[in-house]
């Protein structure tokens, strides 16, 4: 890797994690220091994050972390929807064995590590790239390099909402989102793309919905 995709990585990983905080100044003297490189790399990261609309800049006041927004989460849970629907519709249309054997492959791999728990740190970004993958490998075979980017983009969106307020909370209904993602993955491989498509929708909605009420309460915001 070169120093800014270092700069690049380092820095999206703390926003969607929320260890730089929504509307955080992000001034480069401290950034500097706390990655331990210089100006250039930074700046050149910061400029990427700006077009993926996790850092916004203001003229003589610099960069900060983009401030997080209810209508924001559902504008981009609504295009994601929109976009990953399409693209498992085509995926299921035009997959093959190998990417089937790639969606079994992913969902196991998830399970495996969602069966670990969250315990470290670790475990936690683990889980998060197998989530990733599983949810990639259901649009691989979709032909389009347009809508696996518009995916990418989303995920990283929605993922800074999700990462910090989805903990599971003492006296709340528990939610088996690993029963969503088997039964997502098995409606995929019967090639329903209707049912495919409606359990998918549905799978971001309820987490949308968790992230509105908890930010209704209060929760969100601690």
């Amino acid at each position: 890797m070169t120093l800014s995709e270092k700069a690049y990585d380092s820095l999206r990983r703390d926003i969607v994690s929320g260890a730089l905080k929504p509307g955080a100044p992000l001034r480069m003297a401290q950034l500097s220091e706390r990655y331990a490189m210089g100006f250039s790399p930074l700046r050149e990261a910061l400029n990427r994050l700006q077009a993926e609309r996790l850092v916004t800049s203001v003229a003589l006041k610099g960069f900060s972390v983009a401030p997080l927004s209810m209508d924001e989460m559902w504008d981009a849970t609504n295009a994601r929807i929109l976009i990953e629907t399409r693209a498992l519709r085509l995926s299921i249309e035009q997959g093959g064995d190998e990417w089937e054997a790639g969606i079994v492959a992913a969902l196991h791999a998830l399970l495996l590590q969602a069966g670990r728990g969250t315990a470290s740190a670790e475990d936690a970004r683990a889980l998060e790239t197998r989530h990733h993958a599983f949810h990639k490998a259901l649009l691989a075979a979709c032909g389009s390099g347009w809508l696996m980017e518009f995916f990418q983009r989303l995920y990283v969106e929605s993922e800074r909402y999700r990462h910090p307020m989805l903990a599971p909370r003492a006296g709340e209904p528990a939610r088996d989102v690993q029963a969503e993602h088997e039964a997502l993955a098995k409606a995929t491989l019967a090639r329903n793309g209707d049912l495919a498509a409606a359990l998918l929708a549905d799978h971001y909605r309820r987490t949308a919905e968790r992230l509105q009420s908890l930010m209704d309460a209060g929760i969100a915001a601690q």
